[in-house]
């Protein structure tokens, strides 16, 4: 690997011209917005993404108590709730739930009021969205003081909810043994535990879960311990976290440590591919992190691989990330991936957006540390290249949605009932980035907004936050620019509710050697007339970096179609090459051969389909493959592997290829899971164009 690049790189450098000073939007007061807001004028945090009323409590502690039935698919046992009042008069504690978990009793403690003896409580559970429900719980009067903790104790069980992913044998890596993970983010936990599940609200946690023999047990935790004799582990997290943060993983897992703070695991026959891909790196990248934004505040940082049914990419849990096994065949994506979780844990799991609506907070500013990690890992070139990659991906999403797209602000306003998933978007990485670029050039010097981004972590550490906050924050620790701001105006009302194009752009020059070429390969192809040899012979991509071979793709898409003599002459000169390849090259390759109905390369495209079962491979495809006409080869190849597929990605398929409501009747020889909620993968939407299939598929940094 490269060596530490040890002389300061800026990628804070105009690439497009800062705001014209005091611009304002139509309609906005003459005194220029700047989001320095007292306190007492800010709106009530609201969360319209939870039914709980978690403003009249405070959480301490809660525990969980489970027991897995890998036969049934069930988890069943209780929680506790510590929870003291905040609000005299408050005598119902509403949580969120969800349809799929069964509430079986609740009782209430009211530790040192000299009622020992648990109370039982009467609950009722009331419809709240698509994706979740209402637990409304009456507590007792005479225990509800405020000030004064109360425990509740919830006894449930939960089978099939958007948080929990039962995979038979067949659909693990190792295909022995069966395995359950949870999924979080962003709204699913509820369908794990009752909750205040909003990122507003954190605290720590414990969790004893019994499985049979030979299962292990991870969680995203601190601390842990197993007995053998009773099949227990346990768990502790020590610092808060808000609910979407709590996971779980159990099945077959062995471990290998990776460094003295961080361990890989994973399925016994993915084990020796992950330690070998990742070596000693991770403890690299934590110390490079460190270094710019201060001390890794979770202790652990271990990860584990997931087999291809997880339904995105990347998830930060605290102390143990979630990655997908698929990306483990492509060493510089995987290298981003895990930098980018590595990354979150200052940025999203340290201090959290303290609600969906601004769910950049947490990756645009995580997508920047990433960012500053590699420039000092690997080099401005290296950074700026795959800059590059993701904002070409933003302006090609900008084309197909247009400008005015409320989508493409920062802030999005969404109305109750909107799943905050559907959020999760390239606007939310990519403009996000660019507007903390946007503030790192108004700072001045890259090394101190660094010190900025590590004095804001240690005053907001374990906290949930807003934009003002960062903001207010940011005009404090420049002063300067607070004076200067009621003169010129810094555009922070335009960046964070305006649609369209990020105002700003940092220089991505230094990438130029990394990026030329590919943009000069592009020019030969597109031209007229096919390219002579002669003039390709100056092009070796057996030397490009895999970044490099996804640009020059992506930029070919943007073409397509292409003259069947130039596909004819691509494939004679690159589908070899493609073949030994990674994924993330040969689906970009063969998404070209189905826009173009290149038949000759089609029995690629079936022999991708037939070896890859992720939800990030395989929707793309199917979704190129129906909109043109190749339908019927889809249908084929759907019948030929759904067995594979894990039920929520068939279900899927099935809505792409025989539309809204036909899982049922198009493949009844297969029971269809209970409904759960929208993958978080943004290619997974049925009525998505190829075009935005593309561009949406680089979301999958993270959750």
């Amino acid at each position: 690997m490269a060596e530490l690049h040890q002389t300061p790189a800026s990628l804070c450098c105009c690439r497009k011209p800062l705001p014209v000073s005091g611009a304002r939007r139509v309609g906005d007061s003459g005194r220029p917005q700047v989001g320095l807001r007292p306190e007492a004028l800010r709106r009530p945090l609201v969360d319209v993404a939870s039914a709980s009323n978690f403003r009249c409590f405070q959480l301490r502690h809660f525990h969980l108590d489970l027991r897995l039935n890998f036969a049934v698919k069930e988890m069943s046992g209780w929680m506790v709730l510590d929870l003291i009042p905040v609000h005299p008069g408050v005598h119902t504690l509403v949580l969120d739930s969800h349809c799929s978990l069964l509430i079986h009793s609740i009782d209430c403690k009211a530790p040192g009021s000299g009622q020992e003896e648990p109370v039982s409580l009467t609950y009722r559970v009331d419809p709240f969205t698509d994706y979740g429900s209402s637990l409304n719980i009456s507590l007792p009067p005479a225990a509800v003081r405020p000030g004064r903790l109360i425990q509740i104790t919830i006894r449930y069980s939960t089978t099939d909810g958007p948080a929990i992913w039962w995979l038979d044998s067949e659909l693990t890596c190792g295909r022995s043994r069966p395995l359950v993970f949870t999924q979080g983010h962003s709204v699913c936990n509820r369908s794990f535990f009752p909750c205040f599940d909003t990122p507003a609200v954190k605290s720590t946690y414990t969790a004893s879960i019994r499985v049979p023999d030979g299962v292990t047990v991870l969680m995203s935790a601190s601390r842990s311990s197993y007995s053998k004799p009773d099949r227990v582990f346990q768990f502790s997290m020590d610092s808060p976290v808000p609910s979407y943060l709590v996971a779980l993983v159990a099945g077959e897992m062995q471990h290998v440590d990776v460094g003295p703070r961080s361990r890989v695991w994973a399925e016994p026959c993915l084990l020796s591919c992950a330690v070998k891909k990742l070596g000693g790196s991770v403890e690299r990248w934590l110390g490079v992190a460190e270094e710019l934004f201060g001390p890794y505040l979770w202790g652990r940082c271990d990860i584990v691989f997931l087999p291809p049914s997880f339904p995105i990419v990347a998830m930060e849990n605290p102390c143990l990330t979630f990655i997908i096994a698929s990306i483990l065949e492509s060493s510089e994506f995987l290298l981003i991936d895990v930098i980018h979780e590595i990354a979150h844990g200052w940025f999203g799991n340290a201090v959290t957006n303290a609600t969906w609506e601004e769910m950049w907070l947490s990756e645009g500013l995580a997508t920047y540390a990433q960012r500053r990690i590699t420039t000092e890992a690997y080099g401005e070139a290296f950074t700026c290249l795959e800059t590059v990659v993701r904002l070409d991906a933003l302006h090609r999403q900008l084309r197909l949605l247009g400008d005015n797209n409320p989508v493409s602000k920062l802030q999005i306003k969404f109305e109750p009932g909107v799943n905050p998933s559907s959020l999760m978007n390239l606007f939310t990485y990519e403009k996000g980035f660019c507007f903390v670029s946007y503030l790192s050039q108004l700072s001045g010097d890259v090394r101190g907004f660094d010190r900025f981004l590590r004095d804001f972590i240690s005053q907001f550490q374990f906290k949930s936050v807003v934009a003002d906050d960062l903001i207010d924050y940011f005009l404090g620790y420049f002063p300067e620019l607070q004076d200067a701001a009621h003169r010129e105006g810094l555009e922070f009302e335009r960046w964070l509710n305006g649609c369209g194009p990020p105002l700003y752009e940092p220089d991505l020059s230094a990438g130029g050697a990394l990026i030329r070429p590919v943009q000069d390969l592009c020019d030969l192809w597109t031209r007229s007339d096919a390219p002579d040899l002669s003039a390709l012979t100056t092009f070796d991509l057996s030397a490009w970096s895999t970044f490099q071979i996804v640009l020059f793709l992506d930029r070919m898409l943007d073409h397509s179609p292409l003259p069947h003599d130039v596909m004819l002459r691509l494939s004679s000169c690159y589908s070899s090459l493609f073949d030994g390849l990674n994924a993330e090259v040969q689906i970009r390759w063969l998404q070209m051969v189905v826009r173009n109905t290149f038949d000759p390369d089609v029995p690629r495209v079936r022999a991708f389909l037939h070896k890859h079962t992720s939800r990030m491979y395989t929707v793309p495809l199917y979704e190129d493959l129906v909109a043109g006409v190749l339908k019927c080869v889809a249908v084929e190849i759907f019948y030929q592997t759904q067995r594979r597929l894990h039920p929520n990605l068939r279900r899927t398929l099935q809505q792409i290829l025989f539309g809204a409501g036909s899982a049922n009747q198009n493949s009844s020889s297969l029971p269809v899971p209970s409904p759960a909620t929208p993958p978080l993968h943004p290619t997974a939407t049925p009525t998505a164009t190829p075009t935005a299939a593309i561009a949406l598929r680089d979301v999958n940094v993270s959750a």
